[in-house]
């Protein structure tokens, strides 16, 4: 849990946009996962099948009705990145937050199809074959969701003058 924890938490804070839905999407993952250690194959692949949990928790939660109406567009705070290089000035380390949080937002605002596929490839850097068997969708389809994603989020930056 300490090795993953904050990982699967802001993979899902990305992609529920509410942050107590997502340590309870993480919780979700940790009693699944031990419930079902007895079926991982391959201990190497520990990581990648925590997020398939993870995304899959946070799939069904936004499919359930009661919870797309109760929590909105709930946002709240996304955990900033904690490796960052502590060798940089203040202000050189303050600006990639900043630029991190925004893009963070800015991602929110888009359909969780593409924060999905955008979060995958960018943030746990997986290939597009990787994410099309996590996600059990055609190479071409992921293709075309982070075109679109992409493209959306763009225009999202433009529209909040981030992105010139």
């Amino acid at each position: 849990m300490d090795e993953y924890g904050d990982m699967l938490l802001r993979t899902a804070s990305l992609l529920l946009k509410d942050r107590q839905s997502a340590e309870e999407a993480v919780q979700d993952t940790f009693i699944q996962a031990y419930a079902k250690m007895s079926q991982l194959q391959e201990p190497d692949r520990l990581k990648a099948w925590l997020i398939r949990i993870v995304v899959n928790r946070c799939r069904m939660r936004q499919r359930t009705w009661s919870w797309r109406n109760i929590f909105p567009a709930g946002g709240s705070e996304l955990q900033t990145n904690k490796d960052a290089d502590f060798t940089a000035g203040a202000e050189e380390l303050f600006m990639v937050e900043w630029h991190n949080v925004r893009l963070a937002e800015s991602m929110r605002n888009l359909d969780y199809l593409y924060r999905e596929c955008l979060t995958l490839y960018y943030f746990h850097e997986m290939s597009i074959r990787e994410i099309s068997e996590q996600l059990n969708t055609s190479e071409n389809t992921i293709k075309s969701r982070l075109a679109r994603g992409r493209t959306l989020l763009k225009k999202i930056l433009v529209k909040e003058g981030h992105f010139l």
